[in-house]
């Protein structure tokens, strides 16, 4: 199952970018977050980490499978036998960018989760990415 959103924001490319790597900040950009913790210091790269808890979850941990600097990174997580697949991916467009976030779930019961958390999963994924806009064009 794949969830997907994506927004034009009227901000920098690297604004965007900043914003999306720091991600121990996320919980004041979307309230789709409560606390992150990094796992490792410095800049994020692959192999990065961090303990991630959002609302009416248990914490989990994502690690970065792919980072592409200024451009893309993706996280993984595996809970209750699926594995889900965050992408974060800024695109420039001169003065401002375009900003997609992915969730891939997959493995058995991948289907039924769609079924019973899909409407939830898109909601969520269109709040974080209005969070992202909202802050980066106050920052612009």
């Amino acid at each position: 199952m794949r969830y997907e959103d994506t927004v034009t924001i009227d901000a920098p490319t690297e604004v965007v970018w900043g914003l999306t790597v720091d991600v121990t900040n996320w919980p004041t950009i979307t309230p789709t977050m409560t606390r992150i913790e990094r796992l490792d210091e410095g800049p994020m790269h692959d192999g990065s980490s961090a303990r991630v808890k959002q609302p009416r979850q248990t914490a989990a941990v994502w690690t970065v499978t792919r980072l592409e600097q200024g451009r893309e990174f993706t996280w993984q997580t595996r809970r209750m036998g699926l594995t889900m697949t965050g992408s974060h991916r800024v695109e420039s467009l001169g003065d401002h960018c375009r900003n997609t976030l992915t969730l891939d779930v997959d493995g058995p019961g991948s289907v039924l989760f769609g079924r019973l958390f899909g409407r939830v999963m898109r909601s969520s994924i269109a709040t974080e990415n209005a969070g992202f806009r909202e802050r980066a064009e106050s920052l612009a």
